[in-house]
């Protein structure tokens, strides 16, 4: 996707993505938060938002939940309509690229799912 981005204008998301870029993409501790970049439905142009996000293998799962609104969120409703997307992902846990240099071995990761089974 080329052109000019425009971040969204909503006070605290415009908040919230200014402090992505000033952290290295951890604005709030502890949240896996990424910028998404839709292209405008109506206008064309490239509109930049920030969301928080989980993975599940190697997709990434957003929530349109527009903080509860009656209505979807407009980058969802630019999705829909044009499926291309950018995604702005920092890493975790950044320190753990710095572990993977100093070993030779593979790092294992570990995915816990409840069963359903009561302990």
């Amino acid at each position: 996707m080329t052109g000019t981005v425009h971040d969204n204008p909503t006070p605290w998301i415009a908040d919230h993505i200014r402090r992505f870029e000033e952290t290295g993409g951890h604005p709030r501790p502890g949240v896996a938060d990424l910028l998404l970049t839709t292209r405008g439905r109506r206008s064309g142009l490239l509109c930049r938002t920030a969301l928080a996000y989980v993975r599940d293998e190697d997709a990434y799962v957003l929530t349109a939940s527009n903080a509860g609104a009656d209505r979807h969120p407009a980058w969802y409703l630019n999705l829909l309509a044009t499926p291309e997307v950018t995604l702005q992902v920092v890493a975790a846990m950044p320190s753990y690229a710095a572990y993977r240099t100093a070993t030779t071995r593979e790092i294992p990761l570990v995915l816990v799912a409840p069963t359903g089974r009561a302990s």
